[in-house]
């Protein structure tokens, strides 16, 4: 894609709050332009994210990320630099990949707010109050929350109408889909977003076909959106359609797959684990 008007617009505000984050041999002038391909986030990915199960589940070394804090501020002082006016020219893609970067890097921060003294990221909530209400993030010019992003923003009807987001943001517990290990990019977004949501389908300890029961046993995530799964978003017809397309990857038998494929199995919901998915 070639350098566009709206990304000298945001040359001074985004790329110049970022530059204390570059990779070590990054080019400077990577400073003077919008960078859609979030690198400075990637590095921290690369350097503080746990691979488990090639990738069906990953672990995020947050005191890491707590050593490399002044990267991750810098990269956060850059998102939250970009104004509203610029970010609503960016294409689709552009957009919906800088506000899943947002969401997981935030909530890094978040995490590293209390961090080690916490054991779930529910720590920092109460019985009356959650840890993703708060609007304490600057973006786009004002002060949003991390509730606001993924449900005011990635999942508001019409906008994106994406049911992969579920498997793209991390709320950094274990029963999450994994984080994944660089950012999210618009030139590669459907291919991230369909493997995002294959290696969760594949993890057998979040999604699963019970022989013995005859049953489907799901994460809860497919039971609090279930909405998005079956309102025809991304020709998904229903949820049953959805995980039948990953057959092979919830049953071994081929009459388990087969039952999967006919949309007739029975589907249950298995228990969220909101212990931190800390690779301490």
């Amino acid at each position: 894609m070639t350098a566009s008007p709206r990304r000298r617009l945001l040359g001074s505000a985004f790329g110049v709050a970022v530059a204390g984050a570059l990779p070590a041999g990054l080019p400077s002038a990577w400073a003077q332009t919008v960078d859609h391909t979030h690198a400075a986030w990637t590095a921290l990915l690369r350097k503080h994210v746990r691979l488990l199960r090639g990738g069906q589940a990953t672990q995020v070394d947050y005191a890491g990320f707590a050593a490399d804090r002044p990267a991750l501020k810098a990269y956060l002082d850059g998102v939250s630099a970009v104004p509203l006016a610029a970010f609503s020219r960016w294409s689709r893609a552009e957009r919906q990949a800088f506000l899943t970067n947002a969401y997981n890097a935030f909530t890094v921060e978040l995490i590293l707010t209390r961090y080690p003294d916490l054991k779930s990221i529910k720590d920092l909530g109460s019985l009356l109050s959650s840890p993703w209400k708060p609007k304490w993030i600057p973006l786009l010019g004002t002060k949003v929350s991390l509730d606001e992003i993924e449900h005011g923003m990635l999942r508001k009807r019409g906008d994106y109408d994406d049911p992969r987001v579920h498997f793209a943001v991390n709320c950094a517990s274990v029963g999450c889909p994994a984080l994944r290990e660089e950012a999210f990019v618009a030139s590669r977004l459907d291919a991230q977003m369909d493997e995002q949501t294959l290696r969760f389908l594949s993890d057998r300890s979040r999604n699963r076909y019970n022989t013995q029961r005859g049953r489907l046993e799901l994460s809860k995530i497919f039971d609090w959106y279930g909405e998005d799964f079956r309102v025809g978003h991304r020709g998904i017809a229903s949820l049953p359609a959805f995980v039948a397309r990953y057959a092979d990857q919830l049953a071994d038998a081929p009459a388990d797959r087969e039952r999967i494929r006919s949309g007739t199995v029975d589907i249950v919901y298995a228990d969220y684990d909101w212990a931190l998915n800390d690779a301490r």
